[in-house]
């Protein structure tokens, strides 16, 4: 597994968290001032097509003043992280719905609810870096988990009630304890973003190892999701496939690792098999391609129901 060469200035990178910054920072402030308004489809179409058109835009411009391989790997990071944030999103559908929380005030739990998400990122991107600069061998374990994850994830979406029923516990323990269901919600939000946080992070560092990379790929997946909650609505109910395919995403992702893991402690051949090296070139492939038919094939299949 061959990593971008191309080192990231600190001028870049200060100019990255502040336009990144100001992005986030007019988002919030515009869900403050709209906070006693209801989104309309209109209103989250517009914000999920322009949030959408930023991250293309940034990967295009990146690719000019960095490299291929660092573009790649920001495209390849960012529909990694953007589909696991489109899951997670639909476990807050589960949590806001479950506390039939009012349409106005789902604003700013799904505020809060993004923010904790962003901290939460951040705080196990800067860990992960650690430990990958410490310990090669950490790529063992990340590609365990995440095969372990896939694997789990594929028999979940055969159950679909067994989230449901997951948060269902949690909120049922946090109402018994007599908590107010807007408070229970940023809870229930919060652990929602740290069980996620657990599988998105070695999930990018199966992509790449550039923090810069990660980090502008993590905070893009994450920027409107606000909107786009408002946005998918009944749409969720219809990609039926997309757990599957997100499954095949993170267990591909955790053979890689294992792959380099194994190159990175000098072993090349199991068995008398060359153990394949595989680019970021073919990983966004395989990427795109799981997505695109996991996509067509729920909306396919949900629309031959109706």
């Amino acid at each position: 597994m061959h990593y971008a060469l191309h080192v990231i200035t600190t001028n870049a990178w200060i100019l990255t968290a502040s336009l990144l910054a100001i992005i986030v920072a007019f988002d919030f402030t515009w869900a403050v001032i709209r906070r006693n308004h209801n989104t309309s489809l209109k209103e989250a179409t517009l914000w999920s097509l322009l949030y959408v058109s930023l991250a293309v835009a940034f990967g295009i411009y990146l690719g000019t003043w960095t490299d291929a391989q660092t573009q790649q790997e920001f495209f390849a990071g960012w529909l990694t992280e953007y589909s696991l944030s489109f899951d997670n999103l639909f476990v807050f559908v589960i949590i806001l719905s479950r506390l039939k929380i009012e349409e106005k005030s789902k604003q700013l739990a799904l505020l809060f609810g993004i923010l904790i998400a962003l901290v939460f990122r951040i705080i196990a991107i800067t860990l992960g870096a650690a430990a990958i600069k410490q310990f090669e061998w950490i790529f063992f374990i990340f590609g365990a988990f995440l095969i372990y994850t896939a694997v789990h994830l594929f028999i979940e979406s055969t159950h679909e009630k067994d989230e449901e029923e997951k948060e269902s516990k949690l909120i049922s323990y946090l109402s018994a304890k007599g908590m107010k269901p807007f408070t229970i919600a940023l809870i229930a939000l919060g652990a929602t973003d740290i069980l996620f946080a657990l599988d998105s992070i070695p999930a990018i560092f199966g992509l790449t190892e550039n923090v810069y990379v990660v980090v502008t790929a993590n905070v893009f997946a994450l920027m409107g999701l606000r909107q786009l909650y408002f946005l998918i609505g009944g749409l969720m109910q219809r990609l039926i496939y997309i757990g599957k395919g997100l499954s095949v995403i993170l267990g591909f992702i955790g053979v890689k690792l294992l792959f380099h893991a194994f190159h990175a402690v000098d072993i090349h051949k199991l068995g008398g098999f060359k153990i394949p090296d595989i680019t970021i070139t073919q990983s966004l492939s395989v990427i795109v391609g799981v997505l695109a038919i996991a996509t067509v094939s729920s909306l396919v299949v949900t629309a031959k129901r109706k």
